[in-house]
């Protein structure tokens, strides 16, 4: 009987669950808002082992961050989906899907049915979707100007890499980056101690089998082996008979041939996704050839896109030599680089493609480096494919404004819900002004004031100055992209939210019991 009382009272407070969820929701908000904007600061995370990683990317910090509560995983998962998805915005998003859950309860508190509150802010959240697309100016060609501002701003402001993410964007041309199933951002990779450059190509993460290969090779001829290069298996019992081990010495034989044709057709790299045997080495040794064994799934495939290759197994290498040519593939040049210890193969025969190459000088750098150009890729990307519209918040403010004039025409308890979505909206801009040293109250009020008065969505605060200024003119922009699917995915991930009544743990034998969240 006090068990069954324990458990109604639980339930009888409804609020509990609520203040709860809304509390988590806020931590995970609070933990990145002072990375957003140029002047936000980095996040320094230890593991138990003492390493470290120092990011100020959001999604980094929320994937390294040790998380138990189910609602914090909930919105760091909206995080890891924008990312995903678009490839950058995902500390936007986290900022105002928290803002969203905790404007959300407090109107539930003073006596708002969650319903209507929920019902609102999906229509505030449409409403500004709507508003988004309108605003959007479309970017015609990879020269204008708005896609290397685009880079910058996604790039933390590091103008080196954005000019290098444009030139690679240049070689895989607007055609290309148009198609739904290029991720632009594949094409970044960091190394330590190599010079951060642009080539049409792509790194093999691997290098020779030994230093008697060649370093260099012209006019490549390319086998890929989606198998390991040895002679056929056979068990030791059924080698240890006269007819198995007759079996064997046929399988070598037939496998040795098949190397010495290999050589004899003019082929210069060889790459396996397995193992090559002491055999195999010492023939495409002596005949000049680069082997490359363990070569992972991704880059192989890669290397059949840029060189036109078809993957064959160990057992195809009996073809003959005609069969065999139509395997192939064809590169101008391959480079062993030793001090990288990876292999790159330049201006392949058949799919172009860009690798944008980013040095620095030790491991912690590179990991911040690499994250940071493959952001400003996928904006550039983003950019291009869906238009850009004004940054550093000013759009959101912009948009409050909007949903600000649809209350006053609205009747109904909902309309709780759309001024949820207007105080959510400010949450980066007031953020970005906080971290830049200003009075965000000031600024906000400053941004309100003008915009209204010029009826532009473009005016926001310079950070460096403080000046209120025309992003658009100071190249502060965003993709179009990334801030409809943030502010969907926000939106998504905090009506689930607010939706949640009560946790229940289940026990072994599928017994529930009601967690006490205080």
């Amino acid at each position: 009987m006090a068990e069954n009382t324990l458990i109604n009272s639980e339930i009888d407070n409804k609020f509990q669950t609520l203040l709860s969820n809304a509390n988590a929701a806020r931590v995970i908000s609070q933990t990145i808002e002072g990375t957003l904007g140029p002047k936000g600061l980095d996040i320094m995370m230890l593991d138990k082992f003492g390493d470290v990683v120092i990011s100020n990317d959001g999604v980094t910090i929320l994937n390294l961050m040790e998380v138990t509560h189910p609602v914090a995983r909930m919105i760091i998962n909206a995080a890891k989906s924008q990312q995903s998805e678009v490839g950058d915005g995902t500390t936007t998003a986290t900022i105002i899907a928290g803002a969203l859950v905790s404007e959300g309860a407090a109107q539930v508190l003073k006596g708002v049915p969650v319903t209507q509150v929920i019902q609102g802010m999906e229509i505030g959240i449409r409403h500004c979707l709507e508003l988004i697309e309108s605003r959007s100016r479309a970017v015609q060609s990879l020269d204008e100007s708005c896609l290397f501002d685009a880079a910058c701003i996604a790039g933390r402001g590091q103008r080196e890499l954005a000019g290098l993410v444009i030139e690679g964007a240049h070689i895989i041309g607007r055609d290309g980056l148009m198609l739904p199933d290029y991720k632009f951002s594949d094409a970044v990779l960091a190394c330590e101690a190599v010079d951060s450059r642009v080539f049409t190509g792509i790194i093999v993460n691997r290098e020779a089998l030994n230093l008697e290969m060649p370093l260099v090779i012209n006019n490549a001829s390319i086998l890929v082996v989606d198998d390991a290069l040895a002679p056929g298996e056979i068990d030791a019992e059924a080698k240890s008979t006269e007819s198995g081990f007759q079996y064997y010495l046929k399988n070598k034989e037939q496998y040795q041939n098949d190397l010495f044709k290999i050589c004899g057709m003019g082929i210069n790299l060889v790459l396996t996704d397995r193992s090559i045997d002491d055999i195999g080495e010492q023939i495409l040794t002596d005949a000049g050839i680069i082997a490359l064994q363990r070569v992972s799934r991704r880059e192989m495939d890669l290397v059949c896109k840029h060189t036109g290759a078809r993957k064959i197994k160990r057992h195809g290498l009996s073809k003959d030599k005609q069969q065999l040519s139509t395997y192939l593939g064809k590169a101008a040049r391959v480079e062993i680089d030793q001090q990288a210890r990876h292999t790159i193969i330049y201006n392949g025969g058949a799919e172009k493609m860009a690798t944008i190459l980013i040095g620095a000088a030790t491991e912690e750098v590179v990991d911040e480096r690499e994250r940071i150009a493959k952001d400003a890729a996928a904006a550039v990307q983003a950019a291009l494919q869906s238009g850009v519209v004004p940054g550093a918040g000013a759009l959101e403010v912009w948009l409050a404004g909007q949903l600000e004039e649809m209350v006053r025409q609205m009747q109904g308890m909902s309309s709780y819900g759309v001024l949820c979505v207007k105080e959510a909206l400010l949450k980066p801009f007031t953020c970005i002004v906080s971290n830049a040293g200003f009075n965000p109250l000031e600024k906000l009020r400053d941004v309100i004031a003008q915009q209204m008065q010029c009826h532009t969505d473009s005016l926001g605060m310079d950070c460096d100055s403080g000046e209120i200024v025309d992003v658009f003119s100071a190249g502060i922009v965003d993709p179009t992209r990334v801030k409809l699917h943030a502010l969907k995915t926000a939106g998504e991930v905090a009506t689930a939210i607010l939706k949640i009544n009560t946790i229940i743990k289940m026990r072994d034998g599928n017994t529930p019991d009601i967690i006490n969240l205080e």
